[in-house]
């Protein structure tokens, strides 16, 4: 009986390992000979574009049948578009994903009419690395310190209305009570930065710390910028002695709405696929996503680029979503109030 109880064990056993391997085998036919389109929710030279372009250049050898990966980039309505096309015109079959914006999964859930889509539908391969944004000033303004911002207006330069430079300090000024006065209209990525070293603002406030090091890195080196804060859960370690505005929130609420906002940055590079996309396709593409993020030759050349690799899996981009999404309505509603520029104006 013994014997009879260890033989249908070994058959179950080997049954099991032929479906994974027909799987396995299944994804591998069905990519082999075909390309992947990346489609990049930014322009050309950006952080998010250089982020994705060393991504394609590595991952393919982690996805069955190697498919070349194709990026395309659709900046328009600040990522929105490539979102929009992913969900809803993207074919279901694992041959195109987007690397999004960070904020881009929680536009619906703060109302942003824009967004045609469920952003916990999307099939979630994993984020490169986390957007931890600060606020700093030039070298030569005499606003040095947080605690100088809160006493004295500080002029930023902005971009778009739905830019992280005009929406985080925006959030700064309502939750730990600065005075920053956002100067808007600048070309993302160039302008905002141009004009700070041309003097004609302080600084900027929503700068992504990662990009300033992949694009701006003498002014790390040489000293030009006073970090005043950090936006992220945890400290970079590069800015120990730099305060978090987590630290600086005492209200409880307003804690919980600063969370709630700061999920948008936890999952800084997100990559998905389209939702109902195969779900042997879908583990493959996850799978192949996090050894990417442990292959030398790739945190190589990403250290080169000076990119910030803290990944997260698929999984994980599912909790957070998941936490975000179960907030209460009040604490959504005063994030949403922050973020969204439409519900601000009316």
């Amino acid at each position: 009986m013994r014997a009879l109880t260890r033989l249908v064990a070994c058959l179950a056993m080997l049954a099991g390992l032929g479906t994974t391997t027909v799987h396995a085998d299944a994804v591998e036919d069905f990519y082999k000979g075909k390309q992947i389109s990346l489609l990049v929710g930014s322009g050309a030279g950006g952080g998010y574009d250089a982020y994705a372009r060393v991504f394609a250049k590595h991952a393919s050898k982690y996805i069955p049948g190697n498919p070349p990966i194709v990026v395309k980039n659709m900046p328009a309505a600040g990522g929105m578009a490539a979102a929009n096309t992913l969900f809803s015109n993207a074919e279901k079959d694992g041959l195109t994903i987007a690397a999004h914006t960070n904020g881009i999964a929680m536009d619906p859930l703060f109302g942003n009419a824009g967004a045609r889509f469920d952003g916990t539908k999307f099939a979630w391969l994993g984020s490169m690395g986390k957007l931890q944004n600060i606020c700093a000033t030039w070298f030569t303004s005499k606003v040095k310190t947080i605690e100088q911002a809160r006493q004295t207006e500080v002029t930023v330069a902005g971009a778009g209305a739905t830019s992280n430079t005009v929406i985080v300090p925006k959030i700064m000024n309502a939750l730990i009570g600065t005075r920053f006065k956002v100067i808007a209209g600048y070309e993302p990525g160039q302008g905002d930065t141009i004009a700070i070293e041309n003097g004609e603002v302080e600084g900027s406030c929503g700068l992504s710390w990662s990009t300033i090091k992949a694009s701006r890195f003498p002014w790390i080196r040489d000293n030009k910028l006073n970090v005043l804060v950090q936006m992220a859960f945890d400290k970079l370690p590069d800015l120990p002695n730099v305060p978090s505005a987590l630290d600086l929130v005492t209200d409880p609420q307003n804690r919980q709405v600063l969370e709630l906002i700061l999920i948008r940055q936890e999952m800084g590079r997100p990559f998905a696929a389209p939702p109902g996309t195969p779900a042997d396709r879908v583990a493959a593409l996850r799978k192949a996503f996090d050894a990417t993020m442990k292959d030398p030759e790739f945190l190589a050349d990403a250290q080169r680029a000076q990119l910030e690799i803290e990944p997260l899996t698929g999984a994980d981009i599912d909790r957070l979503l998941a936490k975000a999404y179960g907030a209460t309505k009040a604490i959504i509603e005063r994030a949403a109030d922050l973020v969204d520029p439409a519900r601000a104006s009316k």
